[in-house]
């Protein structure tokens, strides 16, 4: 096997979990090689460096082996070399770090447990629930 067309390939080494989800990425201008976009049908040879847009950043790959078949997650280092640039990487951590800013707890919107305890405190029989007899001995 000389060559395989980008789509089987992108599929094969797991970047797209379908075939016609790898296709769409290749209409839609998100794989290139060499500043040029690629159509699905277009192949790969050993050797080619290609490029994948996924969110913020744009991935680089090499390829080092070929195959029309899907591989298992630890097979596809023998397969394709990640060539992705420090400042690529970086921008993927900065944007993982700002997704988990998150709110600290008890500030902005209540969750349905405080929401929950909030109905409760403010029902009209709340002291009612309050046994005070007990206090007072």
């Amino acid at each position: 096997m000389s060559e395989v067309r980008v789509d089987k390939f992108l599929w094969a080494m797991r970047i797209y979990k379908t075939r016609s989800i790898a296709a769409d990425a290749c209409k839609n201008g998100r794989i290139s090689m060499n500043g040029v976009q690629l159509k699905p049908s277009r192949t790969f040879k050993i050797g080619d460096t290609f490029n994948v847009r996924k969110g913020p950043i744009t991935y680089t790959y090499k390829v080092l082996q070929l195959t029309e078949n899907r591989l298992g997650a630890k097979l596809v280092p023998d397969y394709i070399q990640d060539c992705t640039s420090p400042q690529q990487l970086e921008i993927l951590e900065l944007a993982r770090l700002a997704g988990n800013g998150g709110r600290d707890r008890g500030t902005g919107r209540p969750t349905k447990k405080d929401r929950r305890d909030i109905e409760v405190f403010m029902s009209d029989n709340y002291l009612d629930e309050i046994d005070f007899e007990e206090d007072e001995e």
